[in-house]
């Protein structure tokens, strides 16, 4: 008899591993078509992001894709599954207070070879780390802006 429920107790473990297992790779598939969907419509890059609190400690680095749409930049999470983004960065008004190499404590939770970017953006201000091409396309669409957009760059030294 302890047999038969020894058997029923695995085969029920069994199938809960299983289907958890089965629950993960459908979440993985998810996320996958989810990052194709968003790269696929063109405009994007990878870019990690972190909020600045005013006189606060910064906030953890997220890893995402930054999508470009007209004047405003959409970042969504790279785990995650909300189509709509999470950050919104408009370009009108946006100042650019610096940048730098990331320290070695945060080098560890980023892609390789990123630089640090910080903005702000109205009241919110943000760090975004990219890599050299990727910033080089984030100057250049600041830099293209329309007549009349105030965006404040700082010189090259």
């Amino acid at each position: 008899m302890g047999g038969h429920l020894a058997l029923d107790v695995g085969g029920v473990l069994a199938a809960v591993v299983g289907a958890l297992a089965a629950l993960g790779v459908a979440l993985f598939a998810v996320m996958a078509v989810r990052r194709r969907w968003f790269v696929r419509k063109g405009g994007t890059v990878e870019c990690s992001l972190r909020v600045v609190p005013e006189g606060g400690a910064p906030g953890p680095w997220r890893l995402g894709i930054g999508r470009y749409q007209g004047d405003m930049l959409h970042w969504h999470r790279v785990f995650g599954f909300r189509s709509r983004p999470r950050q919104v960065i408009h370009r009108r008004g946006l100042v650019v207070s610096g940048r730098r190499s990331p320290g070695e404590r945060e080098a560890d939770g980023l892609l390789p070879d990123v630089e640090v970017i910080a903005v702000r953006d109205g009241a919110v201000r943000l760090e975004l780390a990219m890599g050299a091409a990727a910033l080089t396309g984030f100057l250049s669409w600041l830099e293209a802006a329309p007549p009349g957009f105030p965006v404040d760059l700082p010189q090259a030294e």
